[in-house]
């Protein structure tokens, strides 16, 4: 019972994470570029990452427990040693893409971002939500076993 609870939380949280990182990509995104005002995406930024940051976080400590509960210790994290761990793998390499990303965009896409050039915060803004959605397929995958019939 506490997996299923662990569980509920993390998929609430990808809900936020991923959810909010689509509607972003498919709404505000092409608008924001359609008008060339940097000012929609700042306005999303500001009122999502109360709301993205712990979502994110959350993901980070439920994956980890999650990751615990089918035995895949820190020992073992990067063995690519059976399907689960491979995707534990994964998903920690993309959670750092995407920390890296988060830091990247702090510090110096969004305090750069004009409305004449939106172009690095798109790819920005695509690219961690392409992540979120691999992460999400990833986890997915958990259910029959993993990655065992991967080459990885």
């Amino acid at each position: 019972m506490q997996h299923q609870i662990i569980l509920i939380f993390h998929l609430l949280a990808a809900a936020i994470w991923v959810g909010g990182h689509l509607f972003l990509s498919i709404r505000y995104l092409p608008e924001a570029l359609k008008k060339k005002d940097a000012s929609i995406l700042i306005n999303f930024k500001d009122k999502f990452e109360p709301v993205g940051l712990p979502s994110l976080l959350t993901l980070l400590v439920t994956g980890i427990l999650m990751a615990y509960h089918y035995d895949v210790t820190f020992t073992q994290w990067f063995s690519f040693s059976n399907g689960i761990e491979k995707i534990v793998s994964l998903k920690l390499l993309l959670l750092f893409i995407s920390i890296g990303m988060a830091i990247n965009a702090q510090l110096f896409v969004f305090p750069k971002v004009k409305s004449e050039n939106l172009l690095p915060v798109a790819i920005q803004i695509v690219t961690i939500t392409v992540i979120g959605v691999a992460m999400l397929v990833l986890g997915s995958l958990v259910r029959i076993g993993g990655l065992s019939f991967c080459l990885l």
